[in-house]
């Protein structure tokens, strides 16, 4: 059966000028250094390139090799370690002046032992390293090929390799497996029970769909001629146990006896075993050997180049940009005073330019992002602050008041009750009436029978507009809320993390403090009239309200004195209930009527009182109402807080701001220092493989 993942591969002419070029740019991106940034098309695998590792049976390769095969006129090889990113930076310095001892193709077991010595490595105290030895190999056979040579997976330690090794082992493979980019090489050995070796399961759970995974046997010569695991090895190899897309190849490797053997030697051998064993009838010669293999692994690995190729473009570009803006975000040095407090000029002009547009409602800059977001509309403080005023004026008018007085309690069948919807408390009028009235009757003073102290007023008022404090109380701790948190987003995007607890410390946070006090003094300022039981107004709504109340109330009065001497309803809907036709004699003493509609007894007398009294407080609750609203809107939030706070943090607070307390601010951290380091070197990185890349562009467009 042949290689079902090789038959669905496209028709790629492998050593076409531009195919050549094509992987001379991957590769001068990788030596550039992107890799650490931007995965890159590559193939992953554990020594199959034909070089001579040093050979111990128990012992697999103890880092990570990049390999770059190139074909030439002339044998050669030049050996770099990129070092891992657990090294300090001496040691980084010092692996990168790493010199190969040899520049002999067959003597390359002596080039890894020397790496293995430069990285530290011993069987007592490090046996794995993070660095990665880089092998760029030209020949005259050599394909144009690309691949890491990954330590081989183990799970239990021994006296040479132990638990720990195994984790960093298994960690490594598992990282370069998981990068989408990469083509997955999964070794298997036929010395060992497949179901025991857990690299094909890794790649499965990684590579679901075997879409990037090719499998490649090792050590066939150890499996006995016609036994039931060679035959189960060979349907392995036809891909009918465990399915790649990309199918499976099988090698014959060095072993212990061979290990000196010259290259020329090794594919000798192997070719010789191949014709002389099942696996030439069972097979098809592009999947039997090393020199089947290296072809067929330049086609793989073009092919994915040219696939990711677009995605890697833009990730570069992505990263690029992503990476200016890290930068800028840092600023520049800031080593002395005059660098540091320039910094800060910068800083507080981003902030006052942020914070005026947050507060002014004007949200066209990028900073500002989505208003369908939380964080874009935590940004947009005017589009917060109204809404939140909004909020406050409906509460005022449904929960400001302590009671709700209405005239009928529907199908309740108390006089009060409270909603625990809306948290509001009901009360019937005259219920309300009859608490009026003896609270005038407790209150009374030195004035005449029939009038009532106008300190009542005062009292009833206070008692029903008791919610205003909280209300009051709760919007103040929200715009303060929002407020806070557009400092903290504006403060975010003009300077780093660092930077910002010294200016919250020294500058925002005590000018802040003192909005804040402002803030709670006007309101308390606003509510200290009401508080005081001192009612002011001059507002003709008060008197005329009052007046349409009162006539309102004598109208009610006469119409019930009307319909107990007529006994018909003067206010009934229609016309008709509402006429008089006469008695018998069809005549009434006007005396009587008279007597009627003026007699009032000291109960009707003190009922009315209760209810001028009532009405008053009700229609000034409303004057005062309107007026509170407002007034903490304009005057306590308006002008207290959201006309200052873009003044917490200007470059003329930087300006007064003596040395020392410049340089406690805006000093750089150990960490921000080393993260501009980075991200220099990120953005000369990136800088360099968009330039190579512009070479990529012409494949892209081209579609090769």
């Amino acid at each position: 059966m042949g290689d079902a993942g090789e038959m669905k591969m496209p028709r790629v002419g492998l050593q076409t000028a531009q195919h050549e070029e094509l992987l001379n740019i991957i590769d001068t991106l990788r030596s550039q250094g992107i890799s650490r940034y931007v995965d890159l098309p590559q193939l992953i695998v554990c020594a199959i390139s034909g070089l001579r590792f040093p050979t111990k049976d128990n012992l697999c390769t103890r880092f990570a090799t990049e390999l770059i095969l190139r074909r030439a006129t002339s044998p050669s090889i030049t050996v770099t370690i990129t070092p891992g990113d657990d090294r300090s930076q001496e040691e980084s310095d010092e692996l990168t002046r790493f010199q190969s001892p040899s520049t002999s193709i067959d003597d390359f077991a002596n080039i890894v032992a020397a790496a293995e010595k430069a990285m530290g490595l011993n069987e007592s105290t490090r046996v794995f390293a993070k660095d990665i030895l880089r092998v760029e190999l030209c020949g005259p056979s050599q394909p144009h090929l690309t691949l890491v040579d990954l330590p081989g997976i183990f799970w239990a330690g021994d006296k040479s390799q132990s638990d720990d090794d195994a984790k960093i082992v298994h960690s490594l493979v598992e990282s370069y497996m998981k990068k989408s980019r990469s083509i997955i090489l999964a070794v298997v050995s036929a010395k060992s029970d497949l179901a025991m070796q857990i690299i094909t399961k890794l790649a499965r759970d990684i590579d679901p769909t075997g879409e990037r995974t090719l499998g490649i046997i090792t050590k066939p010569d150890l499996l006995f001629a016609g036994s039931d695991s060679e035959s189960s090895f060979v349907k392995l190899a036809k891909n009918e146990n465990i399915t790649f897309k990309l199918g499976w190849h099988v090698l014959k490797n060095r072993d212990y006896d061979t290990r000196n053997s010259s290259t020329s030697e090794r594919d000798l051998a192997e070719r010789v075993f191949f014709e002389q064993n099942i696996w030439s009838s069972a097979l098809p010669p592009s999947q039997l050997g090393i020199s089947a293999l290296r072809p067929r692994l330049s086609k793989i690995l073009l092919r994915q180049i040219l696939r990711e190729l677009p995605g890697l473009i833009a990730d570069v570009e992505s990263g690029l940009n992503r990476c200016k803006r890290q930068l800028e975000m840092l600023g520049g040095s800031r080593a002395t005073v005059f660098e540091q407090r320039g910094y800060l000029f910068q800083a507080s002009q981003t902030f006052v330019n942020l914070m005026t547009a947050s507060i002014d409602g004007r949200y066209s800059q990028a900073f500002f992002g989505s208003a369908e977001s939380d964080e874009g509309y935590g940004k947009r403080l005017r589009a917060v602050v109204q809404r939140t005023l909004k909020e406050f004026a409906e509460e005022m008018h449904l929960k400001g008041s302590a009671v709700k007085i209405v005239n009928s309690i529907s199908k309740r069948s108390k006089s009060s009750w409270a909603d625990s919807e809306d948290e509001l408390f009901y009360i019937l009028r005259d219920e309300y009436l009859k608490n009026v009235q003896l609270r005038m009757s407790r209150n009374r003073g030195r004035e005449l029978p029939g009038l009532f102290n106008p300190d009542i007023i005062d009292d009833l008022f206070y008692d029903h507009a008791k919610p205003w404090q909280r209300i009051i109380l709760a919007t103040m701790e929200r715009v303060v809320q929002a407020a806070e948190t557009a400092i903290k987003y504006v403060l975010e995007e003009a300077t780093d993390a660092t930077t910002i607890d010294g200016i919250m410390s020294l500058l925002v946070r005590p000018n802040f403090d003192l909005i804040k006090t402002a803030l709670e003094n006007k309101a308390q300022e606003i509510l200290q009239p009401h508080h005081q039981r001192r009612l002011l107004t001059f507002n003709h709504y008060f008197t005329d309200s009052l007046q349409r109340l009162r006539q309102a109330e004598t109208q009610k009065i006469m119409a019930d004195r009307l319909e107990s001497f007529f006994f018909i309803n003067p206010e009934a809907e229609k016309e008709q209930d509402r006429k008089w036709t006469g008695g018998k004699d069809n005549s009434f003493d006007v005396g009587e009527l008279l007597k009627s509609l003026t007699f009032e007894t000291d109960a009707d007398m003190d009922r009315f009182a209760a209810i001028d009294a009532m009405n008053a407080m009700l229609v000034y609750y409303k004057v005062a109402l309107k007026s509170v609203i407002d007034t903490f809107g304009m005057y306590a939030v308006e002008a207290c807080l959201m006309a200052k706070i873009g003044d917490i943090f200007t470059p003329m607070q930087v300006s007064m701001l003596d040395d020392a307390a410049i340089n406690r601010i805006a000093a750089e951290s150990d960490e921000s220092i080393a993260e501009r380091e980075d991200l220099t070197k990120k953005l000369k990185v990136l800088e360099q493989t968009m330039k190579t890349m512009e070479r990529l562009r012409t494949f892209k467009d081209a579609g090769v």
